[in-house]
């Protein structure tokens, strides 16, 4: 009897393929003047081939996208549990994501690109992202109260949208270009002024 393989791995193998070879070409000739015909030619494959596994070139944008973000949101959720204290937690996750945020967004100005188009047309990506970089703020928050480090007088949610509108210039690779002469000492002056704030 002849064995026929899964169509899972050869679809998800092909989706590889195409975002492997979507990336290369966005890093050389920048995500907006690349269309799905640039990409189908570079592959191989017909442009028709390209939009059974993605409707658009946004959806490969956003595929790329998001594992730019995820690798981002890893290096901060490793330096957070790398320390004890929640003040503590408070300052490596400021200073971690935008050291990682500047350094993907600024050594690959072509997916500083991608990343822009996801953040100014609020891709899904983008929006799941932020969401994430909330709820680890949160948790900080609200352990940061539980152990009586933070005050508890202001409602949790009104300090968490606080917090990250401070957070938000640096984490937004649209805002990011324009605060970039700050980057250097704005993480630990603003997480300084952040504590305070918080503090019983």
């Amino acid at each position: 009897m002849q064995h026929h393989p899964d169509r899972g791995p050869a679809e998800h193998d092909v989706r590889t393929q195409i975002i492997v070879a979507a990336r290369e070409h966005f890093s050389q000739f920048g995500y907006e003047k690349t269309t799905v015909s640039d990409l189908a030619k570079a592959i191989g494959f017909s442009k028709a081939y390209v939009y059974k596994f993605f409707e658009s070139k946004q959806g490969i944008g956003e595929q790329i996208c998001a594992s730019c973000l995820a690798g981002i949101e890893a290096e901060v959720r490793a330096a957070v549990s790398s320390v004890e204290t929640p003040s503590d937690r408070m300052r490596q996750m400021f200073s971690t994501l935008v050291e990682a945020s500047m350094q993907l967004f600024f050594d690959d100005k072509r997916l500083y690109e991608i990343a822009a188009s996801a953040a100014g047309e609020r891709w899904q990506s983008a929006i799941d992202y932020e969401a994430r970089i909330r709820e680890m703020l949160e948790e900080i928050l609200v352990e940061g109260r539980l152990r009586g480090e933070f005050e508890r007088k202001t409602p949790l949610d009104e300090t968490v949208q606080a917090i990250y509108l401070v957070m938000r210039p640096y984490l937004n690779p649209l805002l990011l270009s324009h605060s970039i002469e700050h980057s250097s000492d704005a993480p630990s002056r603003l997480t300084s002024l952040i504590l305070r704030s918080l503090s019983p």
